[in-house]
């Protein structure tokens, strides 16, 4: 259900319920939250998750990610499909030792989506 969490995000900030798959089809992981993330230019999932679907990161490939405070860190890349308002998105995720990931602008770009921050929902808009 499309909403804002005010329990984890202060001021209460929309987040998405995500699956994320193997490309195999083997294994699924559902139910996942991610905050959405207009800033963000990537996705970063939890690592804990994508290691439950039994995929490892990409060798020897690292992104270098910057915070919105300056800081700098570099995370490991994996491949794998992301299941979002019933579409599917195969690609290259980046992995983040946090409980949360963040939904960024390189899934954001492909939807129409009204952010409505008062009554903290969120829905995709009508094309």
């Amino acid at each position: 259900m499309p909403s804002y969490d005010a329990l984890l995000y202060d001021p209460p900030a929309p987040v998405a319920q995500v699956s994320l798959r193997n490309p195999d089809k083997t294994a699924s992981v559902t139910d996942l939250v991610l905050l959405i993330d207009t800033g963000a230019d990537v996705t970063l999932l939890p690592r804990s998750a994508v290691d439950q679907l039994g995929i490892q990161a990409v060798a020897n490939v690292r992104y270098e990610l910057a915070s919105f405070d300056g800081t700098r860190s570099f995370a490991p890349v994996a491949i794998l499909d992301m299941i979002f308002l019933n579409r599917v998105y195969r690609g290259r995720y980046l992995l983040a030792d946090t409980q949360h990931g963040v939904l960024g602008r390189d899934v954001l770009n492909h939807l129409s989506l009204l952010l409505d921050g008062p009554a903290q929902l969120w829905s995709e808009k009508d094309k």
